[in-house]
C-alpha cells in the first residue's frame, strides 16, 4: 500500500478512509489488481523460461508448435487511468440518501484513485460541468493521491451541461495518452450522443468505463402525491407535477433510456456499470472490481 502521512490523511478523513477500507478489503480478497493490463497491447512472443508466469503462456502457439512461448505486452506496468467526474447541477440531487450523486461520485473516484495508485499506476483527474473545472495530469505517487483528494473535496456541482460535447472534447487536450477512461456521471443526455462521444474516446485507443450514478428515486419514482420538482441545473425553475398520472410514462421512458445507453456502450465495447446511491460503495464497487479481477 501507499505510504501516507497520517497528519495529511486526517484532513481528508471521510473520503480517504472510505476509499482505503474498500480497497484494502478488496485487494486482500483477490491479491492482484483488477485493472492490470487493461490498456496494454500485444507486442511479440518469446520462448518460455523458468520463472515466467504460467498465465503468460500462449497455449495456441503451444498447440501449433509443441513449444512454450510467452506473450510480451507494451506498457504492461504503466497503465494510465483518467477519472472524469461529472459536476453538473443534476449531480446535486440527493433524494433520501446519505450522499448526493456527486458525493457518491467523489467517493467512488477516491476509491478508484487509491486502488490504482496503490498498484503504482498513473492516475489523472478531470472534473467538469459545461467546461473542465479541474484537471490533474496523470501521475503515480502517494503525494498525487492527496492532490486528487484535495481537488475532489473542493469540487462542487455547477450548472447546466451537455455531456456528449464535453466528453467528445476531452480526447486530445486532456487525455493525451492512451489509457483507461472512467466516466462518473448520471448520464443525463441522449444515449445516441453519448455513444458517439464514447466511440471517439475508443477510437483514440482508450478503454472506457461508464459508472452510471443514479438515485433510487430516479429509477423507481416512488412519489404518490402532487409534487413540485426543482430543476437541479436551473434552481429557479420549479415544475408542479401530478406524479400519479406521470409515473407509468416516466418509468417506461427511464428504462428505455437506460437500456439504450447500456446498449450504446456495448456497441462501442465500453463497460457500463450502474451505481445506485442507496447501495453502499464497498458492495457496489467491490462486486464490480471482483468480477473484473477474475477476467
Amino acid at each position: 500500500m501507499l505510504p501516507f502521512d497520517p497528519t495529511e490523511l486526517a484532513r481528508y478523513g471521510g473520503l480517504t478512509l472510505a476509499a482505503r477500507t474498500i480497497v484494502e478489503g478488496f485487494l486482500a480478497g483477490i491479491h492482484r489488481s483488477p485493472f492490470k493490463g487493461f490498456s496494454v497491447e500485444f507486442a511479440e512472443h518469446r520462448p518460455y523460461t523458468p520463472g515466467d508466469e504460467i498465465r503468460r503462456i500462449d497455449w495456441r502457439a503451444y498447440g501449433k508448435t509443441d513449444r512454450y512461448f510467452v506473450k510480451e505486452f507494451e506498457d504492461e506496468t504503466n497503465l494510465t487511468a483518467y477519472l472524469v467526474v461529472d459536476a453538473s447541477g443534476s449531480m446535486r440531487y440527493r433524494g433520501r440518501q446519505e450522499r448526493s450523486k456527486f458525493e457518491y461520485a467523489q467517493a467512488v473516484a477516491a476509491t478508484l484513485a487509491y486502488l490504482l495508485l496503490a498498484q503504482l499506476e498513473s492516475v489523472g483527474l478531470v472534473v467538469h460541468d459545461t467546461r473542465v473545472r479541474h484537471h490533474l495530469p496523470p501521475k503515480a505517487s502517494a503525494k498525487h493521491l492527496l492532490g486528487v483528494l484535495r481537488t475532489l473535496e473542493k469540487s462542487t456541482p455547477g450548472g447546466e451541461t451537455a455531456l456528449a460535447p464535453i466528453w467528445d472534447s476531452l480526447a486530445g487536450r486532456f487525455l493525451p495518452r492512451r489509457g483507461m477512461v472512467m466516466l462518473l456521471s448520471d448520464g443525463f443526455d441522449s444515449a445516441e450522443r453519448l455513444g458517439r462521444a464514447v466511440r471517439h474516446l475508443r477510437h483514440r485507443g482508450h478503454d472506457v468505463m461508464l459508472f452510471h450514478i443514479l438515485a433510487p428515486e430516479e429509477l423507481e419514482f416512488p412519489f404518490t402525491k402532487p409534487t413540485k420538482f426543482r430543476d437541479m441545473e436551473r434552481l429557479d425553475r420549479v415544475v408542479p407535477t401530478d406524479t400519479r398520472s406521470l409515473r407509468d410514462d416516466y418509468l417506461r421512458n427511464v428504462e428505455t433510456w437506460r437500456n439504450d445507453l447500456r446498449k450504446k456502450m456495448e456497441d462501442v465495447r465500453a463497460d457500463y456499470v450502474l451505481l445506485r446511491t442507496d447501495v453502499p460503495i464497498d458492495r457496489a464497487l467491490g462486486a464490480f472490481l471482483a468480477r473484473r479481477g477474475k477476467q
